[in-house]
């Protein structure tokens, strides 16, 4: 994307940000990327009963990277802005941009670290996406092998789950129930 329309979308979403400096929280931003990643999720696990084990094997491994890689995209996103909530009671559009520059597991790494516990919890979902990246670099007929054995298939659901998990615990300390982390479960 050009820095032109990166500008123009961030302009777009900070219209109000004059009339709020002190304390902005970007909400049709947050909205909208929460929309897309619900988005990404509608309909992967549904009706999978009834395909045949070649098609559920696929779904499975969708869903499972949708469940690493598009988390990630999106929740980076919220984290480094409710990062910048924290540390300055507002988020400006230059913190925007510069988000925009940073690639999801770059936002990860920026994001500051002010306990033992943010360092935990950062540690782990890094850990859990290397995880799922060393898992996925294979050629998809073996990765479709993997996800067709039920005890695997399983394994990686529980990998899924530790990294939501570690996004929430993240999102939870890195918000320390500001507004803006009120808006994002709320």
């Amino acid at each position: 994307m050009s820095e032109q329309a990166i500008n123009e979308t961030i302009d777009a979403y900070w219209r109000d940000f004059e009339k709020h400096k002190a304390n902005f929280v970007p909400a049709f931003l947050t909205n909208d990327i929460l929309r897309l990643w619900r988005t990404f999720c509608v309909n992967y696990e549904a009706r999978t009963k009834s395909e045949p084990a070649e098609q559920r094997a696929k779904r499975k491994l969708k869903n499972y990277k949708l469940k690493h890689s598009r988390m990630l995209t999106c929740y980076s996103a919220l984290l480094h802005l409710l990062a910048v909530f924290a540390s300055k009671g507002t988020v400006d559009k230059e913190a925007a941009v510069a988000m925009t520059r940073l690639t999801p597991m770059e936002r990860i790494i920026a994001l500051p670290t002010v306990d033992a516990a943010a360092v935990e919890c950062k540690a782990k979902l890094v850990a859990c996406y290397e995880k799922f990246l060393l898992e996925t670099d294979a050629p998809e007929p073996q990765l479709l092998e993997r996800f067709k054995d039920a005890e695997q298939s399983g394994a990686y659901s529980r990998d899924a789950r530790e990294m939501g998990d570690a996004v929430h615990d993240l999102l939870r300390i890195v918000g320390a129930d500001s507004r803006f982390y009120r808006l994002l479960v709320v």
